[in-house]
């Protein structure tokens, strides 16, 4: 199974910087998505894929740790705001320069 994670975070994050390095505001600001996902998976994967009950009260033998998931949980919370956030700043710049690319905003500018 960390296999088949690892593949994933690669991917993610093969995916996301291509898109980083692109010219476009719309590709970046979906890269650093595509970066954060990538970055949650790591994390997780990280923490160790168990399988085990809830920790709850009961009577089971072994547990999987809820902190790495609350900790992904509140970082997935972040993230969503931050790339709203990027969206509405986007969204702005298009409207006031009528571009979303990079070196069309860089002309403007000068």
């Amino acid at each position: 199974m960390e296999l088949v994670m690892a593949l994933a975070i690669g991917i993610l994050f093969t995916i996301g910087v291509y898109l980083i390095l692109s010219k476009v505001l719309l590709r970046i600001i979906l890269g650093t998505s595509l970066l954060t996902h990538g970055v949650h998976l790591l994390l997780l994967t990280m923490a160790g894929l168990k399988q085990g009950a809830a920790p709850v009260l009961g009577d089971a033998d072994s547990y999987v740790d809820p902190l790495p998931q609350a900790l992904i949980l509140t970082s997935i919370v972040i993230s969503f705001g931050v790339t709203a956030f990027y969206f509405v700043l986007a969204y702005r710049s298009y409207q006031g320069l009528g571009t979303d690319e990079i070196d069309s905003i860089k002309e403007v500018k000068e």
